[in-house]
């Protein structure tokens, strides 16, 4: 192969399209090309038709690095997750659509066992994010109001009593209490409740459940067992359960995880599933929907909480919105396989 080939080849290759080239092919001024490629409003459907055609043709791609040098802004929202909770994951997928569909991109930084969440934040904020969307932040509400005076913060699952901040939650105390009301309903009286741990969402659920047991006038029935957000934790709930006098009727979780881990220790025990102890989780996370699981949870509306933090951040960045607001989302009873009637 000649080296003249070789050369107009490369020069071939090394050719992108640009902006003029879609203005040129479509026969509208690049102005016009921009707003249609920027989502603005202004030209008409059968324009901006044309141009998406004309640049899917040509392959001509938005040049992000220099538009966003050229504003001085990054258009990134920090996110902060857990990387072992599904719930986290079903949240970054509704985060990323609703960041998209007002021209926002996401930078993730995750919390594990090894890194905590310090550094998860300082990560987002070294990328330039222009605002932090926290998913369950273990912080103190001090902490969070230092931070937001970095960046606008927005703080999803948890209530912050102590500090003026954007939240955007469920109510965790309601959820638990439709979980009772619904096993009451069933004829159960002997409703364990698993743990969450320390922290202000496992405090929360906690509270709803005693404070379910008590509406029904179940005082004498109240157990709650040490755990947390692990199968782990579930299995060793569980366990414990099964070395005592009497397995109670009907087992409420934290969360999916925890359920799933007491589900694997009854099975592996014999116990029937709901025909002898009922199960509830929560979270209506991705495992919990597999046949093999089938739990009965509560939904905390992944997609609704997403879409209102982009909203708030939004509201933050480009519209001037200063005070603080919270956002507290009704959630709702999932009624699947691993609940059934007292026999």
């Amino acid at each position: 192969m000649d080296d003249d080939a070789s050369a107009s080849r490369r020069d071939g290759a090394s050719k992108r399209p640009r902006l003029e080239d879609v203005a040129a092919r479509v026969g509208v001024s690049t102005a016009s090309v921009s707003l249609v490629l920027r989502g603005v409003p202004g030209p008409s459907e059968r324009t901006r038709q044309r141009v998406l055609k004309a640049a899917a043709e040509l392959g001509y791609q938005v040049d992000r690095t220099a538009s966003l040098l050229a504003s001085r802004r990054t258009r990134l929202l920090g996110v902060m997750v857990d990387i072992h909770s599904p719930f986290h994951a079903d949240l970054v997928e509704h985060l990323h659509t609703a960041a998209e569909e007002v021209g926002y991109d996401l930078v993730l930084s995750t919390q594990t066992r090894t890194r905590d969440e310090h550094t998860a934040v300082e990560t987002l904020l070294a990328f330039r994010s222009e605002a932090l969307i926290l998913l369950g932040p273990t912080a103190s509400g001090d902490a969070l109001a230092a931070l937001d005076r970095k960046a606008p913060v927005i703080a999803v699952g948890r209530r912050i009593a102590d500090a003026d901040l954007d939240v955007v939650r469920s109510a965790d105390d309601d959820g638990v209490g439709q979980v009772v009301d619904h096993l009451v309903e069933l004829g159960h009286r002997a409703i364990t409740y698993v743990d969450g741990g320390k922290g202000v969402i496992a405090t929360d659920r906690r509270r709803g459940y005693r404070a379910a047991m008590r509406r029904h006038g179940l005082d004498a029935h109240i157990g709650v067992l040490r755990g947390d957000n692990t199968e782990a934790a579930g299995e060793r709930a569980a366990r414990q359960l099964l070395d005592g006098a009497e397995l109670p009727t009907a087992i409420v979780a934290f969360n999916d995880q925890s359920a799933i881990g007491v589900l694997a220790a009854l099975s592996r025990a014999g116990v029937a599933v709901p025909g002898e102890v009922s199960v509830v989780g929560y979270d209506d996370d991705a495992l919990s929907r597999l046949s093999c699981f089938n739990l009965t949870t509560v939904s905390q509306s992944a997609r609704e909480q997403a879409r209102h933090a982009v909203i708030a951040a939004v509201e933050r960045l480009d519209q001037g919105r200063t005070e603080s607001r919270e956002v507290v989302l009704t959630p709702r009873l999932v009624l699947r396989g691993t609940t059934a009637e007292r026999v």
